[in-house]
């Protein structure tokens, strides 16, 4: 694994990460909050896996599970987070890091884990990005190679966090969340629409995905039931 960056906040990262750069504020306790809910559902059985999804682009899955890495990250457990929506790739954006190796040239062999898995600025937090985009994403993340590569890496992290693409748009996250612990689905208060919601649902629940939670971001008020973990203002 590469070593990790000076801490040096970029503008990006600063709009982002609000667990890093103001990690007091109300939002970044929202976040830490579903990190508690989240380990209460691992009571019977400590998760090591868990994937986060949304219905439809835009409703800030990628920012919901890049905080929620930092969080888990903070109690000295170490956290890798892996750029698994291999359409449109945005966490190496967020951690300002090269994508030219990642996800996609591990599955294909054309580099190893030390050179591909990235240290990042957070203490316990690693980043394996997408890497290049590839024309066959629903087979890559399918692949026998994918679930070896997988099972040798829950042996050197306490736990794993995908991003993956929307769930409506393509049938990557029911890949992928049908071989997690558990699945986040992240939805957008004004923008998520009930029906795109119940069928996320209904998707999910077909491949027998265990949705442990979902989070609306930008919510101001309850416009959901109290099932839901709210991140306020956030997007």
């Amino acid at each position: 694994m590469k070593p990790r960056k000076k801490a040096n906040i970029s503008k990006y990262e600063k709009k982002i990460l609000v667990t890093v750069t103001n990690p007091k504020s109300p939002i970044s306790e929202q976040y830490r909050t579903i990190r508690t809910n989240i380990q209460f559902s691992m009571i019977d059985k400590p998760f090591k896996t868990i994937a986060c999804t949304s219905p439809s682009p835009g409703e800030g899955k990628s920012t919901t599970i890049a905080n929620l890495a930092v969080t888990f990250a903070g109690q000295g457990q170490k956290v890798l987070l892996i750029d698994a929506d291999l359409r449109k790739p945005t966490l190496h954006q967020i951690m300002e890091v090269d994508n030219q190796k990642g996800l996609t040239t591990l599955i294909a062999k054309s580099t190893n884990i030390t050179e591909a898995i990235l240290a990042t600025k957070i203490k316990n937090l690693y980043l394996l990005p997408s890497g290049p985009i590839p024309p066959n994403p629903s087979e890559l993340l399918g692949s026998k190679m994918l679930k070896i590569l997988l099972s040798g890496l829950s042996k050197k992290f306490d736990l794993i966090l995908f991003d993956t693409p929307p769930i409506l748009a393509v049938t990557d996250a029911q890949i992928l969340g049908s071989s997690c612990d558990g699945v986040i689905l992240v939805l957008k208060s004004g923008q998520t629409e009930r029906k795109n919601l119940v069928k996320a649902k209904e998707l999910l629940d077909r491949v027998q995905v265990n949705v442990i939670g979902s989070v609306i971001n930008a919510a101001t008020k309850s416009v959901y039931n109290d099932d839901y973990y709210y991140v306020e203002g956030s997007d």
